[in-house]
């Protein structure tokens, strides 16, 4: 974006108009407004009309929602859990230290609530199939949140190659409270905002007690910070906090502006990050399930109209030459039995027929919400209960096949989280290891063996070191022959200690958790999401075929062809990895290294 000679309140007002009236022409046939897209979205998750609740007659638009229905399958099917995040290693010697990283970083994630985070990502992808999240940095926490786009402008093509702004409405005494912000500005805006008002003391404007921000985030020239022209040339990525009041017009008519910047400063990356369900070429906001299916809500919405104007146009009416039946009427003035009386040559009351066949408008509504599943990628295996002697592997053929799209979704969400994961947690995680912390870890069993096999020998080696040093201290000599018998004793004691799936975990002796993962090169580490669904039954039938295979064995070594092949089953597995299956069959070392010490044992 050229800036020219523009301040950064007018670089504002002209995104914010290009966002009102701005038309985004993607080809011959295809152009349209972002904002207008996203109304349209707002309006249609809410079962509005876009054109009013009412016809020219004044009569009540009925809305049959068919949108929400498929958003909910999405929604549901593409859903990733907090707990299926985890850190691998991509090296065996990493195993141990990658699972402490994968403890605390399940840590982090609980203490800023990243399930409530990752439900709210998940349902404004679902609905838009794209979502704004902002990563906000407090020093000590990092606060990940799901941005409304109601409240966003942004460049409709590239998200990132022009500034994002965020509007933020604040009451007079929330301004007060931002810190950041230069006061001395604030006071200066609260002070023309009361000021705005007619000699007869009425709102000169239409301000309520919201003031409107403007938070901007993108690269700038220097100058927008220094006041230096020299820097004009020289952008940097910064963070601006403005506002803006009409105070006038000039001669021509146009508004005149006093501009208040509450804050000015540069940042190391902006703090927005757009993810994408299907990520749409040259479009940021691509309108999600509303977009794809307007058309068919539109016309399910035009037909359930055409059925209800033909009900209600669905009358009682009877008709008789007999004048003394003039103004009566059926409903009110007629009991059942009652016998009428005709007076002598008049016809008597005969109903006429005014039935209307809404069969074929029903049909073509269920014609258009049929296509709306065709197009939303859900089955009727999905939605309906199988008719009576369906093969069960038949239904999961349908099923599978219904969920590949699904599947996509899911993976490019897994994708983006990692994305976010190592652009923004790790790094803050990283420095918030300074301190030795316990952490608290519900572990499976391989990675209970894991833990235990290097701190059982650890800590009875430091618990025998302890044992000697107090006895010398007490002025005797302690007999070299009993040393296998204690050893073996204290192992005893250590082992009854490690009861349970739940270990409390502190940094080696003398260390930080910083120090503690030095030589953990954290670029390399495999950060894992799953979804919630797998396919169980062919997971459990792959492992207990490769029990068959390595009963089959007999403890004899496998070939390197069989160890690749084994290798690639666990990978697909997705459940085991080759790592944690050599790691089992590692043996234990006579001395055993440095490692992490349970919580709550006595130090040497």
């Amino acid at each position: 974006m050229y800036y020219g000679k523009q301040t950064i309140c007018e670089v504002v007002r002209e995104m914010e108009s290009a966002d009102k009236d701005g038309i985004v022409k993607l080809s011959k046939y295809v152009e349209f407004n972002q904002r207008e897209r996203i109304n349209t979205t707002f309006a249609y998750l809410n079962s509005k009309h876009l054109n009013g609740d009412t016809d020219h007659l004044g009569r009540e638009k009925p809305f049959k929602q068919i949108i929400i229905p498929v958003r909910n399958v999405v929604y549901r099917a593409t859903d990733i859990d907090r707990k299926h995040i985890s850190v691998g290693a991509e090296k065996s010697s990493d195993v141990v230290t990658a699972l402490l990283a994968s403890i605390k970083l399940q840590q982090w994630m609980k203490s800023v609530n990243f399930g409530q985070y990752l439900n709210d990502w998940g349902l404004e992808l679902s609905n838009h199939n794209a979502c704004i999240s902002k990563f906000v940095d407090r020093g000590n926490e990092l606060i990940p949140k799901v941005m409304n786009w109601d409240k966003m402008i942004v460049d409709p093509i590239d998200f990132y190659a022009n500034p994002q702004i965020e509007k933020i409405d604040f009451t007079p005494a929330d301004l007060k409270k931002q810190d950041k912000y230069d006061q001395e500005m604030v006071d200066e805006l609260l002070e023309n905002l009361t000021k705005r008002k007619t000699a007869e003391g009425q709102d000169k404007d239409d301000n309520s007690n919201y003031i409107t921000v403007y938070e901007v985030h993108g690269e700038f020239p220097l100058s927008y910070l220094t006041d230096n022209e020299e820097d004009d040339d020289t952008f940097t990525q910064q963070m601006h906090v403005i506002c803006f009041q009409i105070s006038g017009t000039d001669s021509k008519g146009n508004s005149v502006y006093d501009d208040y910047t509450l804050y000015k400063g540069r940042e190391k990356q902006s703090p927005y990050e757009i993810d994408y369900l299907i990520k749409q070429e040259s479009v940021t906001y691509p309108g999600g399930v509303v977009q794809e299916l307007e058309q068919a809500q539109w016309m399910t919405n035009h037909y359930e109209k055409l059925i209800k104007d033909k009900l209600d146009g669905s009358k009682d009416i009877f008709q008789t030459d007999d004048q003394s039946f003039l103004g009566k009427n059926s409903l009110v003035d007629i009991e059942n039995g009652d016998v009428l009386n005709y007076n002598a040559g008049k016809q008597p009351l005969t109903k006429i027929n005014t039935e209307t066949n809404i069969v074929p408008l029903q049909s073509a509504g269920a014609g258009w919400m049929a296509l709306a599943n065709l197009i939303g990628g859900i089955s009727e295996a999905m939605i309906t209960t199988p008719k009576a002697g369906t093969a069960w592997r038949s239904l999961q053929a349908q099923l599978q096949e219904a969920h590949s799209l699904f599947e996509l979704m899911k993976q490019n969400k897994g994708l983006a989280l990692i994305k976010n994961l190592r652009k923004y947690v790790v790094p803050f995680w990283k420095k918030q290891l300074d301190n030795r912390d316990e952490i608290m870890g519900i572990l499976e069993a391989h990675h209970i063996k894991q833990i235990d096999a290097m701190y059982l020998p650890a800590e009875t080696n430091r618990r025998m070191n302890q044992k000697k040093k107090d006895v010398i201290l007490s002025g005797e000599i302690y007999d070299p022959a009993m040393e296998q018998a204690d050893m073996a004793q204290v192992g005893q004691e250590v082992q009854s200690e490690l009861t349970g799936n739940i270990r409390p975990i502190s940094p080696s002796e003398g260390l930080t958790w910083k120090e503690e993962f030095k030589d953990l090169n954290f670029d390399n580490l495999d950060i894992d999401v799953t979804g919630e669904s797998k396919d169980f039954e062919g997971v459990n039938e792959t492992l207990k075929s490769i029990l068959d295979f390595e009963a089959k064995l007999q403890g004899q070594p496998m070939t390197p062809r069989q160890e690749m092949i084994l290798d690639k089953l666990l990978i697909n597995s997705r459940i085991v990895s080759p790592l944690e299956m050599s790691y089992t069959k590692q043996p234990q070392l006579n001395q055993p290294q440095q490692v992490p010490q349970m919580a709550g044992q006595m130090a040497g």
